[in-house]
């Protein structure tokens, strides 16, 4: 089992969002999983480029990650809208986990990710 399973069934358990992404992923191979990864990751990476780059958080590039972002969650997961998004940004900042995941990339960037999403 997964070492966050227990603690996501707790907090997300009964919501559709939960049953949705469980339906999905319980189908998907080990490179269905690694697809879903890249997608990820080249939203992340295009965050990177637009914070490095000190693109204000309303510009077309920034909120273009923000809706590849958004987009490889709905094509994998869930059907992510952009209130749920929003609420997922808070966790950026507010999780560390979530947290170093985005400062590991570049010191700054969860709260840039969480203010081009909700800026959107």
């Amino acid at each position: 089992m997964h070492e966050f399973e227990n603690e996501v069934q707790e907090r997300w358990g009964n919501t559709d969002a939960y049953r949705q992404s469980t339906s999905r992923s319980s189908k998907y191979s080990k490179e269905d999983f690694e697809a879903a990864k890249v997608d990820q990751e080249a939203a992340t990476e295009l965050f990177v480029y637009a914070f490095g780059n000190s693109l204000p958080i309303d510009s077309p590039k920034t909120q273009e990650a923000v809706r590849a972002h958004r987009y490889a969650i709905t094509k994998w997961f869930y059907d992510c809208s952009v209130e749920m998004q929003k609420n997922l940004a808070l966790m950026y900042i507010e999780d560390p986990r979530f947290k170093e995941y985005y400062d590991g990339r570049v010191r700054g960037l969860a709260q840039y990710v969480h203010d081009a999403i909700k800026v959107q």
